[in-house]
């Protein structure tokens, strides 16, 4: 698969899951970029504005697997790895995979689990595998988890350490839409006199692969490369933060610039690519000093000021 095709294939993507969700074009992008770039996914943002469709859409689009788990204070690991079960007809222990057996695994409101059950999860988000009674088991390529997150609700939650937030390769919002955009969904919702969005498959497990490895053809010169760790060093070096991006921000960086680049039309990577894509990939890595919640300051901040002051370096076009 080409590049051209990379590119095709992705606008007839956001143009079908568009169709379900409206309105929100940016959001749906980044969604895509960290499937084509084979990274999780954290969408915050509060309830009821189309999360979990953008999910299940995406599922269905892309031919995905699909399965749900709607996190509570009571889910034990089990219940989401799966669990050994006594087989009295073969007098032996039988695995039973749970939900995380599938190719785009929806953690609906992952805050509401407790830390045992988040950890197993973190598991099969960095291993790609999942360990029960000793036993591993290998998921099945791709393994992609959209998890959503209420920020403005706290109780009964158990916030998610810094590591297994590291573990997502970008986050996003989808903020509520505009006037226009909310009466095209009553508009629509009129006209098919059904609340649910029949939505075609576009393209298929394999042909998601391909556009997979495709990025990989896209050229990063090193002068850009080494514009994206500056990025990640100034947010370890800046005042406001008592912890920086690790090395996995300037990974995340590559890939999802690659991934912009390519849906732009392009086989290089700018600088403007890795500053399109340097909030949602750095800002919920960092942690920020304690006294600056009195300034209501937060990661996006600190990453638009490394991005005013880190100097920008001029493009590269092709490969020397």
């Amino acid at each position: 698969m080409t590049l051209d095709d990379v590119r095709a294939q992705s606008d007839r993507i956001l143009d079908e899951v568009g169709r379900a969700v409206i309105g929100k074009r940016g959001a749906l992008r980044l969604v895509l970029m960290g499937l084509l770039a084979d990274g999780h996914v954290l969408l915050e943002d509060v309830p009821g504005l189309a999360k979990t469709l953008a999910a299940r859409s995406f599922a269905t689009v892309t031919g995905l697997r699909f399965a749900r788990v709607q996190f509570t204070p009571d889910l034990l690991p089990s219940d989401v790895t799966g669990s050994s079960i006594w087989n009295q007809r073969d007098g032996d222990f039988e695995f039973r995979p749970g939900p995380v057996f599938t190719n785009l695994l929806l953690a609906d409101e992952i805050n509401r689990a407790p830390p045992k059950t988040q950890a197993a999860l973190l598991e099969a988000m960095q291993e790609r595998q999942v360990t029960v009674d000793g036993v591993t088991h290998r998921l099945e390529h791709p393994f992609l988890v959209l998890a959503t997150q209420n920020p403005i609700e706290y109780e009964g939650t158990y916030p998610l350490p810094e590591a297994q937030v590291d573990r997502f390769l970008l986050r996003t919002a989808f903020g509520y839409p505009s006037a226009e955009d909310e009466w095209e969904v009553l508009a629509r919702r009129i006209e098919r006199r059904s609340d649910e969005v029949a939505l075609e498959s576009v393209v298929d497990r394999e042909a998601l692969g391909a556009m997979q490895r495709a990025i990989e053809d896209v050229y990063v010169a090193p002068t850009v490369g080494q514009y994206a760790v500056a990025l990640v060093t100034a947010t370890r070096e800046s005042p406001s933060t008592s912890v920086g991006s690790s090395p996995r921000g300037s990974l995340a960086l590559l890939k999802l610039s690659r991934c912009h680049a390519a849906l732009e039309g392009r086989d290089y990577v700018t600088p403007d690519d890795v500053k399109a894509i340097a909030v949602p990939a750095l800002a919920h890595r960092l942690v920020l000093r304690p006294e600056l919640w009195v300034q209501r300051r937060s990661g996006v901040d600190v990453v638009e000021e490394v991005l005013d002051t880190v100097p920008t370096p001029a493009a590269e076009t092709s490969e020397p």
